[in-house]
């Protein structure tokens, strides 16, 4: 199996976990999301800060070993700001964000697919016609905020940053447990 056929199969397999893990945590569906977002149910928030933990503790682990790359990319905060408004309106609109619509079709909601992926498709025809005018009128930018990560300025084992922020986030969790919320 060459690299390539290799990283697509292990993209593969992430994607079906991450698509089961999202079903059985309840964020594929339109109550859920909703709920977080009326801050009633806060089940989306639960699943974040547990997988930034997970994600945390794993790329603390696995970095200086070498074994994953930590790659940033330059951006632009007024990009993202227009970017996380548009997502925003379409979250709330419809309910579902890119990942959990995948997840939504796969059991069968309607609504995920008729509103989430032929939204996607068309979002994303848009914005490839209108890429060159938004690049060319200087809408879209880049500035090198981002250009590298918290993990390329630790000294020592990344470990000393991130298991005490772990743990602030796992106390958040348990309050937010204990409160339930």
């Amino acid at each position: 199996m060459t690299k390539n056929n290799r990283t697509l199969m292990q993209g593969l397999i992430i994607g079906i976990l991450f698509g089961f893990f999202l079903q059985k945590g309840g964020v594929t569906k339109y109550d859920v999301i909703v709920g977080q977002l009326r801050l009633i149910d806060f089940t989306v928030i639960k699943i974040i800060l547990t997988a930034i933990v997970v994600s945390m503790l794993g790329i603390s682990y696995f970095y200086p070993k070498d074994m994953v790359p930590v790659k940033t990319k330059a951006g632009s905060i007024k990009n993202a700001t227009i970017g996380g408004l548009l997502f925003g309106v379409g979250f709330g609109l419809l309910g579902y964000c890119p990942g959990t619509i995948a997840g939504a079709i796969g059991n069968g909601y309607i609504d995920a697919v008729t509103g989430g992926l032929i939204g996607i498709v068309l979002g994303t025809m848009i914005y490839a016609m209108m890429y060159g005018k938004l690049k060319e009128k200087g809408v879209l930018t880049q500035d090198k905020y981002s250009e590298y990560s918290l993990f390329h300025h630790i000294k020592g084992s990344p470990f000393k940053v991130t298991i005490p922020f772990g743990a602030l986030i796992m106390a958040v969790l348990l309050f937010m447990e204990i409160g339930g919320l």
